[in-house]
């Protein structure tokens, strides 16, 4: 079987809108008959992608875009300086075409003036790595003078040397399925392991130069919709899976490495500006696997509430444990190693009940990342 990787976390949120649907309000979940606070596994999986950028270097992590055809456009002309704009748009565009990509026609107003001029886009968002991208510009630069591009020659160029985040979260492309890249890691939505609803909050603007002039009123009052929840939050990575995908076996530690830090310190930053929702995990287990990946959610299908004068996070870290030590003993799915890292005393029962080792993030992320390749 192959290795999977298995994260668990709890983290408490203070009030906050992290997250909100088409209406603004915070998202949410019924689970256990209850209503729950939820982050969508999107909009974590995008705060992962933007951490990566401050782990990797350029290179590593790729372009989700639409605008492709200026991203390959403007490398064309990095690499052959006398191709003019018109002509850099127009071979990357047969580029695109040539392989099966929709485009659309978006109207922009030109740097230099006033007039309106239309772009072409990709239909929709897709994934490119940079060595992709660069690959790609210098096929075009080799082969310019030919009248029409093949899919045949192209192809390799978009599926080879795929950059982390691609071979992590996969990629879709509706009209050129053999692009598609199977995703690695899945990612659970975040949900609350206690009962919480929507609140709101009334704000009002003052205008000072009329509070100055001593006159009553406020210039504008609203009100914005936030939730605080402890969170159970979820993920896996197969590992053969992202060594298949990356390609390169000498980047798949580092890769580890990455995910395992970035599933840890990122965050989703909807209304944090408001807000300043900057908490961290308060308790986080992990565990590499053999047979299956297994989440804990069902820890909290009842609603945690505060027990034997302990908060929520206590208790809620101890529903986790036993809800391991159950699988484990019911039914034999011991891992191959397993970790756990927190604040205080919320790991205690994970070390009573010998279900992992006692680390913390530095000393997690090396750990994790050799557990895991040390059979390979």
């Amino acid at each position: 079987m192959s290795i999977t990787i298995d994260f668990h976390a709890l983290q408490t949120l203070p009030p906050s809108l992290i997250n909100r649907d088409d209406t603004g309000a915070p998202k949410t979940a019924i689970f256990g008959g209850a209503p729950r606070q939820r982050v969508s596994s999107q909009a974590w999986k995008r705060a992962i992608r933007k951490d990566f950028g401050e782990t990797f270097p350029t290179g590593f992590v790729g372009y989700r875009t639409r605008r492709a055809i200026e991203l390959l456009a403007d490398r064309i002309q990095e690499l052959d300086v006398s191709i003019e704009d018109a002509e850099a748009t127009a071979l990357s565009k047969k580029v695109f075409e040539a392989v099966g990509f929709k485009l659309v026609k978006r109207k922009t107003t030109k740097a230099d003036s006033k007039e309106i001029e239309q772009k072409s886009d990709l239909e929709y968002t897709v994934f490119l790595s940079v060595r992709q991208v660069k690959n790609l510009a210098e096929y075009v630069v080799n082969h310019r003078e030919e009248k029409r591009f093949t899919k045949k020659a192209l192809a390799p160029l978009f599926d080879q040397e795929h950059s982390v985040d691609i071979a992590m979260f996969g990629r879709m492309v509706a009209d050129a399925k053999d692009f598609n890249v199977d995703a690695s890691v899945q990612v659970a939505h975040a949900i609350g392991v206690h009962e919480s609803e929507p609140e709101f909050d009334f704000y009002t603007a003052v205008d000072d130069i009329v509070e100055a002039d001593e006159e009553a009123g406020a210039a504008m009052m609203g009100t914005v919709q936030m939730m605080s929840s402890t969170l159970y939050r979820f993920a896996t990575l197969d590992v053969d899976s992202l060594a298949e995908n990356l390609g390169n076996q000498d980047v798949l530690a580092e890769a580890i490495k990455a995910f395992t830090k970035s599933f840890i310190t990122s965050l989703p930053t909807g209304k944090q500006n408001s807000f300043a929702h900057n908490s961290v995990p308060e308790l986080v287990y992990v565990t590499i696997r053999d047979d299956r990946s297994i989440s804990l959610v069902n820890a909290f299908e009842e609603p945690v509430v505060s027990e034997n004068n302990q908060g929520r996070r206590k208790s809620a870290a101890d529903r986790l444990a036993h809800e391991a030590e159950q699988i484990q003993n019911t039914y034999g799915f011991v891992p191959q190693a397993a970790f756990v890292m927190s604040l205080g005393d919320l790991a205690d029962a994970f070390i009573e009940m010998d279900l992992a080792k006692k680390t913390t993030l530095p000393e997690l992320v090396e750990a994790v990342a050799e557990a895991a390749t040390q059979e390979r």
